[in-house]
């Protein structure tokens, strides 16, 4: 029978509990149930998670290049999680790495949690880094890099719902959560089914319930089960493994997705030192991966040059698959960058206000936030106080706000990734890709080669110049962007501030607004023409500032000012594409059949070229959307658990548009 994913829910915040406390200890009013032991709780994780599950043992043996991977169901305060990270840090070889991933459906608010976790001292530096990145309470997956070696997911909403779009496999498995008696919503046959459809062959499991419930869904899911001593007053508690788990059927009705199989991963070549190609490096140099980064110019030479650019998202009003993964775009970049050590910082989070400079806009605006029910730590609507809250004078009546957005200084970013051990950048121009063997052959335009394992082809509008990917669709855009110097005593943004545009708060005196978006067009020399667009796109979102700049005797003409032009890549759909590169003649001969009838699906999967990946498409919003294309895109070279539901993965795989023009019966 064909296992499908549960439908993405609503995409909106997730209500905290109410707690009672017993000093740091909580209580769930809810459930009636404490999460941890004040006396023994991490003694009490250690017995029934740790070592039932035979960790120390299993870290301390453990060879794979792969991570480690430890599914819960239940995040709570994260004792557990932590307690793993421990064990994992003393007994795991330097080689090792670990990736933790957790559900909840009612997480703590960061105060809560810092005050849950100060009772356990011995555990506070993990816990200082678990803090200080926790995400708000919104729906859907949550990676937070917790060390160089170890990776945690965040899966907040319904834990069968997230178990069902998780695109993973789990190694051990904390059966947690509170008792089936306070909690018997979660312990039921779907759960258990879900944990067995996500695990590896031999995957273990341990809880600390011998409840009927829980030892008849076990068993008809597949696990085999023990009683063994539990902890403290409890006598007894479960303990047991899945030998052959089932198989995943999920993508019955789009065999085409079926990920590839794995293949060697010692060597990864990437072409383009932009920011997709240079989050793609440092992702897979994280993961212990050596990497040559082919570039033909120098980094962040192309799109990724400007002096800076925006990290923000503009979301669709009704929740789609794009704006699911352009959230989860941003929250992910806003962490990812916060995380980044740098002697001069490349990242601003100023928040970026988005104007509604009609009423038709206004009207969208009201749309999605009627719609979404997101925190005001990620958005919120404003009628009031936009001019005290830009820093500059608004004359518009509305906007939005998004708090985590921000700037980034680009070429500097591109520059700090690149600048790992395990990263060398080759300056140079693929001509040419070749499989040979069990390798890649890059052919450069001077003469030299380049061999790799795998590929990764991040070079924006040039993506599809090579013989394997000329059938993926994408359009060259152009952008420039206008510089003019600011006199020190006028008032200037403290935001970035967008509407058809975006302006920046001033570098160095100089003020950074823009861009053109010219369609089909891959020009790259400033012309007055566009700096007069950019200069009326100005105007006409802030037309008050404006005048005041003209009247200090800031001249804004085109004359005047300087600029850069870049070439971005878009799809025909805006959204990225982030994956393996399908063989188009292959897909176009086994799916033909959907042509005639969409209904009528072929049991044959997606053939792909072995170790060819593509990060490309990200227009004008690439610093919210290729960082985690990135991780998506590691996450598969290496045999991770991926970092968005399986929809959303789906929904940026290259062969997307094959389909729907094999099913339109057009060309791509």
């Amino acid at each position: 029978m064909t296992q499908r994913p549960y439908p993405l829910p609503p995409l909106a915040a997730l209500t905290s509990p109410s707690l009672t406390w017993d000093d740091a200890a909580p209580h769930s009013d809810a459930f009636d149930d404490v999460y941890f032991s004040r006396e023994n709780g991490r003694a009490e994780t250690e017995h029934v998670f740790i070592n039932a599950n035979r960790l120390p043992t299993r870290f301390a043996e453990w060879r794979q290049r792969r991570a480690f991977v430890i599914g819960e169901t239940g995040f709570g305060t994260g004792l557990n999680m932590l307690c793993a990270w421990a064990c994992f840090d003393t007994h795991a070889p330097a080689h090792a790495r670990l990736h933790l991933l957790s559900t909840e459906k009612f997480p703590l608010d960061r105060a809560s949690l810092i005050r849950a976790l100060s009772a356990w001292p011995s555990l506070a530096t993990y816990a200082q880094v678990l803090c200080d990145q926790w995400p708000e309470a919104v729906s859907g997956i949550h990676r937070l890099h917790l060390s160089e070696r170890v990776t945690l997911d965040l899966h907040f909403g319904d834990t069968t719902e997230r178990l069902s779009q998780l695109d993973g496999q789990v190694d051990a498995w904390f059966l947690d959560g509170f008792a089936p008696s306070k909690n018997p919503e979660m312990w039921q046959p779907e759960l258990f089914e879900a944990m067995a459809a996500r695990s590896r062959p031999g995957a273990t499991f341990a809880t600390f319930t011998c409840a009927g419930i829980v030892k008849r869904g076990l068993k008809a899911a597949g696990f085999g089960w023990q009683k063994v001593p539990g902890f403290g007053r409890k006598r007894e508690m479960l303990a047991g493994m899945i030998d052959v788990p089932p198989s995943d059927t999920r993508r019955g009705a789009t065999p085409w997705f079926t990920p590839p199989a794995g293949l060697d991963n010692r060597h990864v070549a990437v072409i383009g030192a932009g920011i997709a190609g240079a989050s793609v490096a440092a992702a897979l140099a994280r993961r212990g991966i050596k990497v040559s980064v082919v570039e033909r110019e120098a980094p962040g030479a192309g799109g990724s040059g400007n002096r800076q650019g925006a990290l923000y998202v503009k979301l669709a009003a009704e929740t789609n698959h794009q704006s699911r993964f352009y959230l989860a775009g941003l929250m992910y970049s806003q962490r990812w960058l916060g995380q980044l050590a740098t002697d001069t910082p490349v990242w601003q989070p100023s928040g970026v206000v988005q104007l509604a400079l009609s009423d038709k806009e206004a009207r969208r605006q009201q749309r999605f936030m009627a719609y979404h029910a997101l925190p005001e730590a990620v958005v919120s609507a404003h009628t009031e106080g936009l001019s005290e809250l830009s820093g500059v004078p608004i004359s518009a009546r509305q906007a939005l706000f998004y708090p985590q957005a921000g700037w980034v200084h680009p070429k500097a970013l591109c520059e700090q990734l690149l600048a790992h051990p395990l990263i060398r950048v080759i300056q140079g121009e693929v001509t040419q890709l070749q499989r040979d063997g069990q390798h890649w052959q890059l052919d450069l335009a001077n003469g030299d080669t380049v061999s790799a394992d795998q590929v990764v082809i991040a070079n924006a509008q040039l993506a599809n110049h090579f013989a394997q990917t000329a059938q993926l669709p994408l359009q060259q855009v152009r952008g420039q962007v206008s510089e003019v110097t600011l006199p020190e005593n006028v008032p200037a943004p403290q935001r970035v501030v967008c509407a058809g545009g975006y302006v920046s708060p001033p570098v160095d005196g100089v003020l950074t607004f823009g861009a053109s978006f010219v369609p089909n067009n891959a020009t790259r020399h400033v012309t007055h023409d566009d700096h007069q667009r950019n200069i009326d796109e100005l105007r006409e979102a802030l037309p008050d500032w404006v005048a005041a700049l003209e009247d200090a005797g800031v001249e804004l003409s085109p004359e005047s000012l300087e600029g850069r032009a870049a070439v971005r890549a878009a799809s025909p759909d805006k959204s990225p594409y982030a994956g393996p590169v399908p063989v188009a003649e292959a897909w176009q001969a086994a799916y033909q059949a959907l042509g005639k009838d969409a209904s009528k699906v072929p049991d044959t999967q997606g053939e792909h070229y072995p170790g060819l990946w593509i990060s490309t498409a990200h227009g004008s919003r690439g610093l919210a959307s290729a960082p985690l294309c990135a991780e998506v895109i590691a996450s598969r070279i290496s045999d991770d658990p991926q970092p968005l539901e399986l929809p959303l993965v789906d929904h940026l795989h290259p062969g997307r548009r094959l389909i729907s023009a094999i099913i339109r019966g057009t060309t791509t």
